[in-house]
Parts: structure tokens; C-alpha cells; sequence
């Protein structure tokens, strides 16, 4: 009889925030949660911004995981936001570089614009407290949110969006993103694969599903992700369909920022056995 397969099972978490946007934990301790919770493969991809890779590989060197270096990026297309992650990415490669110091100074702007919004709403001080919660990390509309909920103006994170961040409502600023087409091509030019992030959540109809999977995959994109956050069965199975249908390969992660409000590291579903793993792609 043969030998049973004694190799321990492989944990990928592909999609995870630090400090250098808008996680809680640095990318040192991000790593070293991952690794106590048995992920074997880390990704870390903050939001337009490769900073925390140079410290994340460190952690990860000296735990004994292997980290993906990676990126979330804003893209727009068809007038709408959507992130798409870049998993094995060269972080050096120019163009990527000089387009997250763009994307950064395109974030700054819309900070200032937000805080002037909150202040007209009789809530200032709004930039001052996020810039120096913020470091030399990047802004997101979720480090607003905190601001709000310090304040005691709103009750959570959620209510800050539903209240004065998301689209519609008085804080939310139109950001001019990178086409689609663009940030595709920024991380399959470094040497990654360009994976769209949890596409459930953009509330498409199907027919607007197809398009936006033509449309990304003929800029060369390559993977979505099947098991993301929250998702439940159901919706694992609708995102493997359209993976399918559009002969794209699948990937996995918590979307983790912090311990107490998101997926912990590496507790997610197993991806369906009929996916080709987005990691089988990766050198």
C-alpha cells in the first residue's frame, strides 16, 4: 500500500490590510497572527500602497510562512470603484511605484475634501485626527469612519458610512481612479496576477457581472476571489460559476483589517474543488 500523504495542508489567506492603510496591526504583527492561526501563504495587500511589504517579509522570513507580496488597487470603470488585488507583484517595478505615490497624493486630496464636508456638518477637526492616526500610512474613508466613531457621532463604523461616507451621502467625495484597464496592466507588467476582489459586494446585476469580467479580463486579468470575508455558501457558489463561465482562477482571503471587526486570518471556506487556485499561477 502506499505511504499516506504526510505533507501538512497548505493555508492560503490572499487578501489582508496592515497599518500602511487602514488595518490595526502593523505588518509585523499581521504576519505573526496569520502565522498563529496556520496560514502557511500570506498576501499582504493594503490599498494602493506596497510599504508594508519590506517589514511584512521580515516577520514572515523569521516565522517561517511564505509572504505574496501584494497590492489592492482602486480602479474605475464604467464611472464605478472597484479593488482589484495584485498577488506575486514585483513592488520595485516603476510604473507600480510612481503609481501608488500618485494614488496617495489622489487620497490626500480627497481627505481634505471629506474633512471639509464633515466640518460643514458642525464635525471639525476631522483631517488633523486622521493625519495623525494615519501616520505615514495611506487614507481611507475607513479611517474617517473611526474619526466619527471616537467622536461619538456615529455608533460604528457601518453607521458612519450609511451616514455620512458612502455614495449619496453629505461626506462622500466622486475620486478620480485609475482605469481599469491601467491598474490591471500596473500589476501583470510587475510580474503578478491581477485578481478582482470580492465581486459580490458591488451589488452588479448579472448581466453587469458579465461585462465587468469581460472587460477585465480582456486587460488581462486573471483571478477573482471565490472565498472572501463574509461570504456565505450560496454566494461561494455563484462567484465559482462565474469563475467558471470566465475560465478565471480562484482566490481566497479574509480581507482581515483588524481583530475584533473582520474574518480572522485564515478562517475562511475551502475554495470548490472545480477552481483552478489563483496560486497555482503564482511563481
Amino acid at each position: 500500500m502506499p505511504e499516506p500523504d504526510s505533507t501538512p495542508p497548505q493555508i492560503y489567506d490572499l487578501h489582508c490590510h496592515s497599518t500602511a492603510s487602514d488595518g490595526s496591526l502593523s505588518p509585523t504583527a499581521v504576519v505573526q497572527r496569520a502565522h498563529e492561526h496556520g496560514v502557511t501563504a500570506l498576501a499582504l495587500t493594503d490599498h494602493d500602497t506596497t510599504a508594508g511589504l519590506a517589514e511584512a517579509q521580515q516577520s514572515a522570513s523569521a516565522a517561517g510562512i511564505r509572504l505574496i507580496p501584494g497590492i489592492e488597487l482602486s480602479a474605475e470603470w464604467q464611472h464605478q470603484c472597484f479593488h482589484i488585488v495584485g498577488l506575486g507583484i514585483d513592488p520595485h517595478y516603476t510604473p507600480l511605484a510612481d503609481a501608488t505615490h500618485v494614488l496617495q497624493n489622489t487620497r490626500l486630496n480627497r481627505a481634505e475634501k471629506i474633512a471639509d464636508k464633515l466640518a460643514k456638518k458642525h464635525i471639525p477637526g476631522a483631517l488633523a485626527a486622521v493625519m495623525a492616526a494615519v501616520g505615514d500610512g495611506m487614507i481611507t474613508r475607513s479611517h474617517f469612519a473611526d474619526f466619527l466613531v471616537a467622536g461619538n457621532h456615529v455608533n460604528s463604523q457601518q453607521d458612519a458610512f450609511d451616514r455620512y461616507l458612502a455614495k449619496g451621502k453629505p461626506a462622500y467625495v466622486a475620486t478620480p481612479w485609475a482605469d481599469l484597464a491601467q491598474a490591471v496592466n500596473w500589476i501583470t507588467e510587475s510580474g503578478g496576477v491581477a485578481v478582482l476582489a470580492h465581486p459580490l459586494r458591488y451589488n452588479l446585476s448579472s448581466n453587469q457581472m458579465k461585462r465587468l469580467l469581460t472587460a477585465f479580463k480582456d486587460a488581462g486579468g486573471r483571478g477573482m476571489e471565490i472565498v472572501t470575508g463574509r461570504i456565505n455558501p450560496d454566494e461561494i457558489q455563484r462567484a465559482s460559476l462565474y469563475a467558471k463561465n470566465f475560465a478565471l482562477s480562484g482566490s481566497m482571503g479574509s480581507d482581515f483589517h483588524s481583530p475584533d471587526q473582520w474574518v480572522e486570518l485564515g478562517r475562511l471556506a475551502a475554495l470548490p474543488a472545480q477552481i483552478q487556485p489563483v496560486w497555482e499561477l503564482l511563481n
